[in-house]
């Protein structure tokens, strides 16, 4: 199997060097990276120079310029017309996988059914922090939810079936579940394909990220009549009432059974996390607030977007 892979980069000085170095490194089986294409958009800082580095030691690694930024969903088609793969691998410029990590999320291909396969992001916040913790809960809730529906995100795999995407999109990875479902094709979600991540560190980045995502999911809706399972309120609540359930069937053990120490050490920390669990559930209701605002109200689709700073270094 042939692969290409596409990273879309715009100012991602950062964490653009480690990114293609463990592309580079990959464990390939059944498969081979057949190109490396950073598609470098309106970029000021030293993403083009650090990438071209790359490319000198790694062949398969090519640089493509965009001199203005036009929104990633741009990007994204700049990439879909050189890329010669048979399966495209499509991975956000501020993650990092695995050294196994392309060779589990292309596994699934192995059905010609399958048409698009997504990765297992894990975030490298503190989850002490409260921003981490939002991250961390968040991205938590967004696995069980794929686990039952796949939604896919932040590293992406599908066939090369689709020669572009909406340019109007600002959820491209959600545009392109669309397009494959729309040719008959199955989604599969690989939990074991892990992706390292940065959640926002910031209370601004977070509801910037959360409110362009909830316009974008609004545009994607009325544009192709497709939305994600993180969409569905009534199964959002049901993976959190399961996570709550165990939670409190783990105290009713500990009681049972007369630890009493460890019952009330958990019951503190439940205590804390329960209250910060509810301070994300509401941020994230007012993120979706605001995104409906300004889809109906402002008619804004957010397809060039304000980078969050706070996402952007990585480390492993």
């Amino acid at each position: 199997m042939l692969v290409s892979v596409g990273v879309m980069a715009y100012n991602e000085q950062a964490n653009i060097g480690l990114l293609l170095d463990a592309l580079s490194d990959q464990v390939e089986d059944g498969f081979r990276i057949e190109e490396i294409i950073v598609v470098a958009s309106g970029c000021s800082d030293e993403t083009v120079p650090i990438s071209l580095a790359r490319a000198r030691r790694d062949p398969r690694i090519k640089v493509l310029e965009q001199k203005r930024r036009e929104g990633k969903a741009s990007a994204i088609n700049l990439f879909l017309e050189h890329a010669r793969g048979e399966v495209l691998i499509l991975e956000s410029a501020d993650t990092l996988p695995l050294k196994d990590t392309c060779r589990r999320l292309l596994a699934p291909f192995s059905d010609p059914e399958v048409g698009m396969a997504g990765a297992h992001p894990l975030p490298l916040n503190d989850p002490h922090e409260f921003m981490g913790y939002a991250a961390h809960f968040l991205w938590g809730l967004h696995h069980r939810l794929a686990c039952r529906q796949p939604k896919l995100g932040e590293m992406v795999a599908f066939r090369n079936i689709i020669p572009r995407i909406p340019p109007d999109t600002a959820v491209d990875e959600a545009s392109i579940e669309a397009l494959v479902r729309e040719r008959g094709l199955k989604l599969v979600y690989v939990p074991r394909a892990l992706v390292m991540n940065k959640g926002a560190g910031t209370l601004a980045d977070f509801m910037r990220q959360r409110r362009r995502i909830a316009s974008g999911h609004l545009h994607l809706k009325k544009s192709r009549g497709y939305q994600t399972s993180t969409m569905g309120p009534a199964l959002i609540l049901r993976v959190l009432g399961e996570v709550w359930v165990l939670k409190f069937l783990r105290l009713a053990r500990l009681f049972a059974r007369r630890r009493y120490r460890w019952l009330g050490l958990c019951l503190a920390g439940y205590a804390k996390k329960g209250c910060w669990a509810l301070a994300v559930i509401a941020l994230e209701v007012l993120a979706r607030l605001l995104g409906a605002y300004d889809f109906y109200w402002r008619k804004s689709n957010p397809v060039v977007w304000d980078m969050a700073g706070s996402t952007k270094k990585l480390s492993r």
